[in-house]
């Protein structure tokens, strides 16, 4: 039977992976997913299973998104999240908590973002990713995004904790790189959920384990 569910994905496995389970468990080929999360984030993961759900996704795509994100400050990343190759930023000034709220407001409304060289953007037919790792250089241009909210959570140096409320198409490694940028600090994606879909939430969301027990 066609239908949308919403899976929380735990860190590790890929949006993909998690597709595979659910085409064992439900004997489904037509099973898809809206929006991709990162194998290093975990969260709300809205999936539509059948023909009929599956044709429903492009418009969930494009549905809110909110996030909770964790950023290191101090250093850069190349893939601007946890699993690249870091570098040391030398810091003249550690800002304080007001100098950072001042500098998240900056960043609501629609503004140009640049995506992650590491991510599943096509260059030339090619996911961006696949280039990077190959060591080819790549550029991505930017593009209009929108977010609607940033709140700050928590902030004890280096580590800074925000709420992240955004339209689609927002990476939000590149805001933890833009930001880190903006304060003149260096910084990256070190934890990221996604708590929220639309009206998909994260208190609704099913476990993956559930699947798997069953399959």
């Amino acid at each position: 039977m066609s239908q949308i569910i919403s899976i929380y994905k735990p860190k590790g496995p890929t949006s993909n992976d998690v597709v595979k389970i659910l085409k064992k468990y439900f004997n489904e080929k037509k099973v898809g997913h809206a929006g991709t999360l990162d194998p290093l984030a975990r969260g709300v993961l809205v999936i539509g299973v059948g023909r009929e759900a599956t044709k429903k996704l492009g418009d969930i795509v494009k549905k809110e998104k909110e996030y909770i994100a964790n950023i290191k400050l101090g250093q850069n990343s190349t893939t601007d999240d946890e699993e690249g190759e870091k570098t040391q930023i030398k810091i003249k000034h550690k800002p304080t908590t007001d100098e950072i709220k001042s500098i998240l407001t900056k960043f609501e409304g629609k503004i140009k973002q640049t995506p992650p060289i590491y991510s599943a953007i096509k260059v030339k037919g090619q996911e961006a990713y696949k280039l990077a790792r190959k060591g080819m250089q790549v550029e991505l241009k930017p593009r209009i995004v929108e977010i609607k909210q940033i709140k700050l959570l928590k902030y004890a140096w280096p580590n800074l904790e925000i709420k992240v409320t955004c339209g689609p198409g927002t990476y939000i490694r590149s805001l933890a790189r833009d930001i880190g940028k903006e304060l003149n600090t260096g910084g990256y994606l070190t934890e990221l959920e996604r708590t929220r879909v639309g009206q998909f939430r994260k208190e609704q969301a099913e476990s993956i384990s559930k699947f798997k027990r069953n399959c």
